[in-house]
């Protein structure tokens, strides 16, 4: 279990000198926010079912993350799943599963709690899915003292419950996609005053924070 101070703490984790989290780069593209679909939950399902299908006992834990997973929520079109696996370092024991099953390693992260990243549903070379991909996923992949999972759930269960930072979430996305081809990375950066302050909120409701 991770330390109330780990799960406190929302600083970024930089790559060591010379090292990359990227096992494939990504290219700038334009970020699209979309109105809530009532479907997300239930893909969301279908995935998770998908994984737990292909990893048995490996599969510790998957949970919907992100902003599909808040009903009501403008949102990128991604599912975002934490899944929960003994040791993210051993690749051999849940890696060859998932890329059977379609999912492609994209980050690689072992400075900052060991994450992986991997994606679903959409090619990697041209970014065109395949008729029957399903919707695009992002697969993250953590260990089980992670502070990343837990602060994942604080923040939607805080944005499940409060409208008011929905209306704030939303429209900080909404301006950080800005409408012009941009790598992830300056839109999610865009983004982080919001949910700094949103975090803050949510920690205390949770009972991390007095």
């Amino acid at each position: 279990m991770p330390s109330r101070d780990e799960i406190l703490s929302l600083d970024e984790v930089p790559p060591p000198p010379g090292k990359s989290p990227w096992v494939v780069e990504p290219v700038p593209a334009p970020i699209e926010i979309v109105e809530y679909n009532l479907r997300w939950p239930t893909q969301a399902q279908e995935i998770s079912e998908m994984v737990s299908a292909v990893l048995h006992q490996r599969a510790l834990r998957i949970e919907h993350v992100g902003s599909t997973s808040v009903p009501g929520l403008a949102a990128k079109p991604v599912i975002d799943l934490d899944l929960t696996v003994a040791d993210p370092s051993d690749e051999h024991g849940w890696l060859p599963q998932l890329r059977d099953a379609g999912f492609v390693l994209m980050v690689r992260e072992p400075w900052w709690h060991e994450h992986r990243m991997l994606r679903g549903g959409q090619r990697v070379d041209d970014g065109h899915a395949p008729a029957n991909a399903g919707p695009t996923t992002n697969l993250h992949v953590f260990g089980p003292d992670s502070p990343e999972l837990i602060r994942h759930i604080v923040f939607r269960n805080w944005l499940r419950s409060d409208a008011t930072d929905r209306e704030l979430y939303a429209a900080a996305k909404r301006s950080a996609a800005g409408g012009t081809a941009q790598h992830v990375m300056d839109y999610n950066a865009r983004k982080q005053e919001a949910i700094r302050e949103i975090y803050q909120r949510a920690f205390k409701a949770a009972g991390f924070l007095d």
